[in-house]
């Protein structure tokens, strides 16, 4: 007997067939046994990160400083970690903000012979622990090797900060010192962190009201000094909106040890790119800066940093190594006034030596004011060492052995050249 057409077939209206019951059970258990196996992967991955690095990194502990700007907070603990290597560094900084030991009197300075170093992050050196940072061993080589000087030393470094940026870390501190040497460790982006216009690509400021010194040119052409904005905060450029996945991935990066490893590895949660090029449209729209973006198109904060191996620069890149050569002058200014020597060191194999572009731009200016120029690299090329075993493999700062060889170039300099200390 046929069934009525107007009763549902339970067969074939109700229930799906065998086969396609037996697919979906396969589907999901697979997709329990992905999940699953995904979930096992990341705890996995947190309990290695947590175990291998028991902190997470807290570097961005800054303040405003009068007269000097955006520094590191004084008597602070900083940890920093390479997530890629699970190495990791307890520093703290001293009662000026620095991560060095405290300041030593002015009568100890005063007999012997005081070097202040001046730079940025390979001075702040937050990947190393005090004991290890170039100066510090070179107090120790030296009180072997050249007792009679009596040298002593003292950093003043900050991450991403040029020479125009550093001169009041000498007005403020170190000059109370009376060194009779003041060394200026300069690397590659210091020719960028010159320029206020260059600079406010990678943080977003708006280049008329910095956090840090910079120069400006008046009507005439002429540079003058322009100190740090304390409400530099207010005049932030606009960010863009940020992509669902990107601000989930970077939230998660905040809270997972493991999501912000693979974070560093991969940029998973990174828009950087895309925010920089941004920023400089934003910029260039400015009265002061209507002709950066002339000559390049910026593809991110590391083709910023590459121009100055270029052979030919284009017109904001040429007037950054102007501002440089100004920040020199000015230092040069400081130091014959209150006596004291001025050197440059050209830091890591990045800087090349003679017959580079940037190496030859930087000497350039040091001897147009009759500035020497120490290079580690050529140090390190003249020992027969490995540059690459001199920095760490993810981060590129100096490790210990690194501090070392710096320390050894810098001795080699005050040996043939001791009336520095004069």
């Amino acid at each position: 007997m046929k069934p009525r057409s107007d009763q549902p077939n339970a067969l074939s209206d109700s229930t799906p067939p065998r086969k396609y019951a037996r697919t979906l059970r396969v589907v999901a258990w697979n997709a329990a046994f992905i999940i699953f196996g995904t979930l096992l992967i990341a705890l996995a991955g947190e309990a290695y990160f947590r175990v291998a690095t028991p902190f997470a990194n807290n570097g961005m502990h800054y303040h405003f400083a009068d007269r000097v700007g955006g520094m590191l907070k004084p008597n602070i603990e900083l940890r920093w970690v390479e997530e890629e290597s699970n190495s990791y560094v307890i520093s703290r900084t001293n009662s000026q903000g620095f991560l060095d030991r405290e300041p030593i009197s002015p009568a100890r300075a005063a007999a012997g012979c005081h070097i202040a170093f001046i730079g940025d992050s390979f001075v702040e050196a937050r990947q190393a622990p005090i004991s290890d940072k170039f100066h510090v061993r070179l107090e120790k080589m030296a009180a072997r090797e050249l007792p009679h000087l009596a040298i002593t030393t003292q950093a003043y470094g900050m991450g991403g900060t040029g020479q125009i940026n550093q001169i009041p870390y000498y007005d403020e501190y170190a000059r109370h010192l009376s060194p009779k040497l003041v060394v200026l460790v300069f690397f590659l982006n210091d020719f960028l962190n010159n320029s206020s216009a260059l600079q406010s690509l990678g943080i977003g400021s708006d280049p008329d009201r910095m956090p840090l010194m910079f120069a400006q040119r008046d009507a005439d052409g002429t540079m003058r000094l322009r100190p740090p904005d304390p409400e530099y905060q207010r005049y932030l450029l606009p960010r863009l909106p940020r992509p669902w996945h990107l601000r989930v991935w970077g939230s998660l990066s905040e809270v997972s040890r493991f999501a912000k490893w693979m974070n560093t590895k991969w940029k998973w949660a990174d828009d950087a790119d895309l925010q920089l090029a941004a920023w400089a449209g934003m910029i260039a729209e400015r009265p002061c800066c209507a002709s950066l973006l002339d000559g390049w198109q910026p593809a991110g904060w590391q083709s910023v940093q590459q121009q100055f191996k270029e052979e030919h620069l284009p017109p904001a890149f040429q007037e950054a190594l102007e501002y440089t050569a100004f920040g020199v002058e000015q230092f040069k200014r400081r130091t014959d006034r209150d006596g004291a020597r001025l050197a440059i060191l050209s830091a890591t194999d990045l800087m090349g030596t003679r017959g580079d572009p940037q190496f030859d731009r930087l000497s350039a200016i040091a001897e147009a004011s009759g500035i020497p120029v120490m290079s580690d690299y050529d140090y390190i090329v003249r020992q027969g060492y490995n540059a690459e075993d001199g920095i760490l493999r993810f981060d590129g700062h100096w490790n210990a052995t690194g501090h070392r060889w710096v320390a050894e170039a810098i001795l080699e300099y005050l040996k043939a050249n001791q009336d520095v200390c004069d």
